[in-house]
Order: C-alpha cells, then structure tokens, then sequence
C-alpha cells in the first residue's frame, strides 16, 4: 500500500481538524517524504498522484475540495509564516530533484480555479527568496518559466518588478542580486521581461531602475541570455506557447523601437526637441545594443560545437516580422507628431533602421538568424529607405558549412526533429521575385532591392 495510499486517505481526515496554518505546515511536511520515496522508487518519470495534487489544493492552497465547504483563509500573518517555512522547507532539502517535483507539485498550473491562488503564492513565495536569497526557490522558478505558458510566466515577472521596482524604494539592489545567486533564473526573469515589456505603449515600457539592472547584467556578463540554451537539451521539445529559449528576440525588439516608442505620446521638455526620459535611456539602449550584438558574435563558437551552426535559429523569423510591422506603425506615429522637427523625426527613425540592420547583419552572419534575403526583404518592403538596411538586404548569400543538413527549428512552437545523417531534398525551383509594395511612408521612398550594390562583408564560416 505504501506512502501514496496513506497520503490520499489517513492524512486528509488528520489535517481537517487543524488551524489553517498547522495544516499546511503538516502537509509539507508528509509531501516531502512522499516525493522522496517516489524518487527512491526509481519510477520513470516520477510523478506525483492526483490525489496529493487535490490535498494541495485543499490545504495550501485554499481551494475547497466541494461546494458544500466553506473555503479556509489565512491571514496576513499565517500567510507570511507558511512563506517561511516552505522557504526553509526547499532550503533543507538537499536534493534537486525532490525540490523539483515539490514546486510542481505546488505550482504546475492544473487548469481549475486553484490556479489564481497558486498564481498568488508564488509570486509572494518567489518574492520572499529573492529578498532573503534563497536559492534552491529560484533555481526551481526558473524551470517553471521555462515550462510554463507564457502568459503565467509575464505575469510573475511583473510581481516581481512591481515589488522591487515600483512599491518598495530602494529594493532595486536585492533584485540584482539575483545574478550571481541564480543565473538561470536571472536569464529566465529577462526572458520574461523584455515579453512583458513590449513597447506598444507607455504602460509597456520598462521601468528606468529595471532597465538600468538588466543592461548592466548583461553588459558584465553577455553569456548570462543564452543560460538557459547552454542547459537545454535539444533532445526535447519546448511546451508550446512558453517563453523563448533566450531573451535575444525581445532585446532585439527594445533596441530597434526604443527611439521612436519613448518619443510616442511625449511632449517635449527640452530645447533641442528631446524629451528628459530619451536622454537618460538613450545611452542605456545604445549600450545594450552593443551588448546584443556581442551575444551574437559569441555564438558561432557555441554552435560548432553543438554540431548546429546552419541549423538552429535563436531568432525566430515570425518574431522579426512582428517587429517590422510594429516598427513601421512607430514610424507612422511619428510622422505625424507636431511638435517634433522632421530633422529630429528623421534622425530617430534612422537610428531605429540602422540598428534593426545591424542587428539583422550580425544575427546572419553568426548563425542565430536562418533565413535568404529574400525572407528579409519580404518583411522588411514597408519600411522606409536606410543605407544600411539597403546593404544587408542586398548583400550576399550566407553559406553554412553544413547546409546539407536539416534546420533543426529550437522554438518554442516546434517540438525538436532527430537529426537526420544523410537527408534527401527535392529539387529546389528559382525563387519568383517579389512584388514591390507602396511604402507607407510617403516622405521616405519604399525599400528597394538594387542589386549593384557591392556589399563587402562576407562572413568566413
């Protein structure tokens, strides 16, 4: 019978009599023990029951087991103790795989009305281990943002910056601490944070104190964004709709609309036509760009010996599209702002285009961005003239050392193919050329493809 069977009946009609707190602490406590036999059971995988499940809900998290049953609550007080002592309670376990399964246990979201409470304790949980520096929390909070929905995922990143970034001055500090406490999950909370943090509006734009903070962790340390990619096995496939593998997308994203999404909607407080909020990111933006593109130079090393130079995108096509087509309604906006020169105007939209190009460039040439010129061509046709972007798009064909063999597609919405030897593929027909579109820009003339162009740089791989 074991455990399990005693965990699913005894120990239910043992907790009911108790204080919400004494229940919960009880529970932890018989929930330990059974994951650890589970572990020594040697099952393959090992998995926690259903019914344990439920007396989770029950008991920690609230959620009454009928109808008929009056939801228990905690106090303010009680909810603080219980934080501790799962804090101490991952803290004293010793091995990683027994933490593991206890934070799924307790947070795998099951699809049912517990999800709000879970979502609510672990943010609260999470919180408490960054500013107490608990660990082992963090380490199994980065492998819930890697398997969790993205949506989940950006909504326990913006706890967290509201908490260190917004309610609590000062706090700035303790959070970036996190970097050299848990790298893993460092590089997971910037996944999820440049996904929150779009740029589509004022409310989407990175708080400075958090900007500042994630530009000078990966300034330090530019390894620190592919964390989570160096630990990944390509063997298994990402769950569909989770964060990115890495941040590089969403980076990308920040450096390319910062120009023109802190303009938006900002009326002018200086004499040169700047506002106060771009002059004080502006050097931030650039000094990440920087960074960005040295994280891409970094990886042909990475992927030779992967055996995936030529094979594996980190930048996802349909991310740069969106990115494109968000850029190219920023430049709309700014046409049509008053109270900015059009020099200014020009100035700005330049920037952005040359840093999506240069972007584009680096991404190519070092492997992170699979793509012909063509695909870049395509979506990139409605942005306006750059001289830059006019050379990476009529620049030469990027050549893989293995480009015989398959791409292996690491996405968060492909599930990873074996690596086929010797694959076979079919005849490849000329590519139609593409048909030009109006730009939507009248004072700019549309992208074109000149292919007298010389284009110097070719890549050496």
């Amino acid at each position: 019978m074991g455990l399990c069977q005693v965990v699913m009946g005894d120990i239910r009609q043992s907790l009911l009599p108790r204080d919400v707190l004494s229940a919960a602490k009880e529970l932890l406590y018989h929930l330990d023990i059974y994951i650890c036999n589970l572990v020594q059971s040697g099952r393959q995988p090992p998995q926690v029951d259903s019914k344990t499940l439920e007396l989770v809900e029950e008991f920690i998290l609230h959620s009454p087991k009928d109808r008929n049953t009056p939801a228990r609550r905690m106090s303010a007080l009680q909810e603080l103790q219980l934080l501790e002592i799962m804090c101490s309670c991952f803290q004293e376990q010793s091995r990683d795989t027994v933490r593991q399964l206890m934070f799924s246990a307790l947070f795998s979201l099951q699809g049912n009305q517990a999800d709000e409470s879970r979502m609510g304790l672990l943010g609260k949980l999470v919180s408490m281990a960054i500013a107490v520096g608990r660990v082992p929390i963090l380490e199994c909070a980065a492998t819930w943002l890697q398997r969790t929905h993205r949506v989940y995922c950006v909504r326990l990143a913006q706890v967290l910056v509201d908490d260190y970034c917004s309610m609590v001055p000062g706090s700035v500090p303790t959070l970036q601490n996190i970097h050299s406490a848990s790298p893993r999950f460092c590089c997971q909370f910037i996944t999820a944070v440049t996904t929150l943090y779009d740029l589509t509006s004022e409310e989407l734009t990175p708080p400075l104190e958090l900007l500042q903070m994630i530009v000078s962790w990966i300034q330090d340390d530019p390894r620190l964004v592919l964390i989570t990619f160096l630990n990944t096995p390509l063997s298994g496939s990402q769950p569909i709709s989770s964060l990115d593998v890495t941040p590089l997308g969403g980076l990308v994203r920040w450096c390319v609309k910062a120009p023109l999404a802190y303009r938006r909607d900002k009326k002018p407080a200086l004499t040169n036509g700047s506002t106060e909020s771009e002059l004080e990111v502006g050097p931030l933006f650039s000094t990440l760009h920087l960074s960005v593109l040295q994280v891409f130079m970094l990886l042909p090393n990475i992927l030779n010996e992967k055996g995936l130079f030529g094979r594996l995108a980190l930048l996802q096509m349909e991310s740069l599209a969106s990115l494109t087509s968000d850029l190219s309604r920023l430049l709309d906006q700014a046409d049509k702002h008053t109270h900015t020169s059009s020099t200014d105007t020009h100035t700005v939209s330049q920037l952005a285009l040359d840093r999506l190009a240069q972007a584009l460039q680096v991404a190519m040439a070092n492997g992170a961005l699979l793509c012909s010129r063509e695909d870049l061509r395509a979506i990139c046709s409605r942005l306006p003239h750059n001289n830059l972007l006019q050379l990476v798009l009529s620049g030469p064909v990027m050549y893989y050392n293995n480009i015989h063999t398959p791409p292996l597609a690491f996405s968060p919405h492909a599930a990873h193919s074996p690596i086929a030897s010797h694959p076979t593929h079919p005849a490849h027909t000329p590519h139609t050329p593409l048909a030009s579109h109006p730009s939507s820009h009248p004072q700019y003339p549309a992208q074109p493809f000149m292919t007298g162009i010389p284009f110097p740089f070719r890549p050496s791989h």
